[in-house]
């Protein structure tokens, strides 16, 4: 370890209002027993975004031992917060002067395959990256599918018209998303329900999760508020089974449709484990 500029909270000022945590999207901060804290020295880039943000004024930067701080660590975790925090971050190391922070971050980008956001540097120089894992890049198949089902095999054809599905994965700025009605459905819903595609995902955009076995849900909020702030969705279709740890997935909807700045329709599918509709309302 060596001495570096890190954040420091006074525990005494500190009222537990949780004011910094967005603002420090690096996730070096945490609510433990009622307080901020710091949980991660290497997560922590010492730079002070979350210092303006409390009313406390219980945070500051102290010099001191810490470990290094580790850019491609604080990557893993802005990427599954969603573009506007990703696009932030990257704006915030420029603004700093942190040259070499960025380009570790850009890096960690091609490396998982990730598409820059627009109005960085390197998009705004066309730079698409096209390396990495093919499972999470953005395609959007809407104009290849049909429009009814095949004449010649008489079989029935798939209505996702995107991918990826995920909802840890998918992006809100995806152009499948922007103004659509969008389902976003318990992992077990299309196995449960028969005509899911023809009845349910038809026109529509879709993003899937588990509220049982996912982890990090708190990103979960946060993407969804995006596709409705962001995207500017249409309308929300959340698709739940009927068994009891499943609702989660409709409390993390409704917390993101009560918190975003805008308003849309939202409606609740529950599918019995046998495969038919037990309740269908708008909320």
């Amino acid at each position: 370890m060596a001495k570096r500029k890190i954040i420091k909270i006074d525990d005494e000022k500190c009222n537990g209002c949780g004011q910094c945590i967005p603002n420090c999207p690096e996730g070096a901060l945490q609510m433990i027993d009622g307080k901020a804290r710091l949980i991660s020295d290497l997560c922590c880039d010492g730079l002070g975004a979350c210092i303006g943000k409390c009313p406390e004024g219980a945070i500051t930067t102290e010099e001191r031992e810490a470990e290094a701080y580790n850019e491609k660590e604080v990557m893993k975790n802005i990427v599954k917060q969603g573009v506007n925090v990703l696009k932030a971050h990257l704006e915030h190391l420029k603004e700093h002067g942190e040259d070499e922070y960025y380009k570790e971050a850009i890096s960690f980008l091609r490396e998982k395959g990730i598409e820059l956001p627009g109005g960085s540097e390197e998009s705004d120089k066309k730079s698409k990256v096209h390396s990495g894992c093919p499972g999470i890049k953005a395609m959007d198949f809407s104009a290849k599918k049909k429009d009814k089902e095949s004449e010649e095999t008489g079989q029935r054809v798939s209505e996702l018209t995107q991918w990826p599905v995920q909802l840890h994965l998918v992006q809100p700025n995806a152009a499948y998303f922007q103004g659509k009605d969008v389902v976003l459905a318990a992992d077990c819903v299309a196995y449960a329900l028969a005509d899911f595609h023809k009845d349910h995902l038809k026109g529509k955009s879709l993003a899937i999760a588990c509220p049982k076995l996912d982890s990090d849900q708190d990103i979960y909020v946060n993407k969804i508020k995006e596709l409705i702030n962001t995207a500017k969705i249409n309308t929300l279709t959340v698709m739940t089974m009927e068994v009891p740890c499943c609702s989660g997935l409709l409390a993390i909807a409704k917390k993101s449709a009560e918190d975003a700045e805008r308003k849309i329709p939202v409606k609740h599918v529950v599918v019995g484990i046998q495969g038919d509709i037990l309740k269908e309302e708008w909320l």
